[in-house]
């Protein structure tokens, strides 16, 4: 996986960890429900990139 791609995607994911950990604390059920959406997103993509590069080898 290019390494670019790869902090892109684990950057996503932290940055949706902090919006759902901080949508917990304050009750904010919005702010909780689009951090998980952001995290399940990140894993998507790096998935993803895992595929392609699988397959290029």
């Amino acid at each position: 996986m290019a390494a670019g791609k790869k902090v892109k995607n684990m950057a996503k994911k932290a940055k949706g960890k902090v919006k759902e950990t901080s949508g917990e604390a304050v009750g904010n059920e919005s702010l909780q429900a689009k951090g998980a959406r952001e995290q399940m997103a990140g894993d998507a993509k790096q998935t993803a990139q895992k595929a392609k590069d699988t397959l290029k080898h």
